[in-house]
């Protein structure tokens, strides 16, 4: 049984308040916000309002972990004791900006927490830990397959102390946001390494550096996902000063590593949430619709979809929440199996549940009347975000052998 710290029952408490009082009663006004906005990727007036109520209720960054409990008001969480907060945030596909909790900012700060200089963190981490601004991880790129992460094709030069940094990325999430000042760039400082995880650097490129073209808003599944919204970036002869290199020259594969496996957790945890959601507001569904006769409700197949997918987000919610434990037990790089294991499963099988949920509200369910299909595009991107799935698959099979080989005999 899942055993919650006090601090979390606390938060979990109050957060609830807060979706039912605050989050849930402004969907509808949001999304006519978003409809009527002259640009759809600047900051919404209602989002602003409910971030300050959230600070005022305490319920501000509460991803901050414990390790670095020193930048937050409430201690720092646990992996475990946040997966209760994500998820009941990820019910809402828009509520974690609300709490100062949502990707990329996340993983970004997290970052800048374990990698920056004192230099850094106050120029950017600070602003970010007050909301105050926003920012993007730039890794992937259009011409090479970034699923290999030593692809990357982004130059990256030291001149003097300046680097200089050439090359396209793409689908940055967060990019298009006006909001957003600064860019964490990986890029290949030193390709004749034979080492090839020591060529790459990550690099602090503000939005604003010249040379810096963001080329256009991306779109997946047909969604902008405004205001956050995703882009493509051409960096031309940009020059940043050498203090904004992270952590050192060579460092880039190791930075990136660490960033992307929290990432990888917080995404499944509000997927949970949102299958939660989907399998619920299905369920009153099918018991107002008719078909010949009978409410759907009462349709055999109608049920076993239901069945099917509660028992499919039992099993995604306790493996996220054993996955957590591991990882605050052991760290994220033992528990690197887990990870794989849970980036691999969850987001697929919210998909599926999505899917079913979206055929039992019929043609409602394809519409933005409901939240299903927007759902269903966020699921179907988390399966390439962070790394697609056939390359967790094969990592993940190649750590089992390893480790069961020698039992096998």
């Amino acid at each position: 049984m899942v055993k919650y710290s006090p601090k979390s029952i606390d938060l979990q408490q109050r957060l609830q308040v807060f979706m039912d009082a605050e989050i849930h009663p402004n969907e509808a006004t949001r999304a006519a916000q978003l409809a009527a906005a002259e640009d759809r990727f600047a900051p919404l007036p209602l989002v602003e309002e409910l971030k300050a109520k959230a600070k005022a209720a305490g319920l501000w960054n509460l991803f901050i972990p414990e390790s670095h409990a020193g930048y937050s008001d409430h201690g720092g969480l646990s992996n475990l004791d946040y997966y209760a907060l994500a998820e009941t945030m990820g019910r809402v596909l828009w509520a974690a900006e609300v709490f100062n909790c949502s990707a990329p900012d996340t993983g970004n700060m997290e970052v800048l927490m374990n990698f920056a200089t004192p230099a850094q963190q106050k120029q950017w981490l600070e602003p970010l830990l007050a909301g105050e601004i926003r920012s993007s991880y730039a890794m992937t790129e259009p011409q090479v397959a970034s699923s290999d992460a030593t692809n990357i094709e982004l130059s990256l030069r030291r001149d003097g102390d300046e680097w200089v940094i050439d090359g396209r990325k793409w689908f940055i999430t967060g990019a298009m946001n006006t909001r957003c000042k600064i860019f964490i760039v990986m890029g290949k400082s030193d390709p004749d390494n034979p080492d090839r995880h020591k060529q790459q650097t990550q690099i602090l490129v503000p939005r604003d550096a010249p040379g810096v073209e963001v080329v256009r808003a991306l779109t997946t599944l047909g969604y902008d996902d405004a205001p956050l919204g995703h882009a493509e970036l051409r960096f031309d002869g940009v020059r940043v000063p050498a203090e904004n290199v992270l952590a050192g020259p060579g460092r880039g594969f190791e930075i990136a590593q660490s960033r992307l496996g929290p990432g990888r957790m917080h995404h499944c945890m509000r997927l949970v949430g949102a299958a939660q959601r989907a399998l619920e507001i299905t369920c009153a569904r099918v018991q107002t619709r008719s078909t010949f006769g009978r409410r759907l409700a009462q349709h055999q197949s109608v049920r076993e979809d239901i069945a099917r997918s509660f028992s499919e987000i039992e099993m995604a919610r306790l493996l996220v929440q054993r996955t957590c434990a591991r990882m605050d037990e052991v760290g994220a790089q033992a528990a690197r199996d887990l990870i794989a294991a849970s980036k691999t499963s969850v987001p697929p099988m919210v998909q599926a549940i999505l899917d079913r949920c979206m055929q039992m509200h019929g043609a409602a369910g394809l519409s933005g009347d409901f939240f299903l299909a927007e759902a269903f595009n966020y699921a179907r991107w988390c399966r390439q975000a962070d790394g697609p799935e056939q390359v967790h698959w094969m990592a993940l099979g190649k750590q089992l052998i390893e480790r069961y080989a020698g039992d096998a005999g």
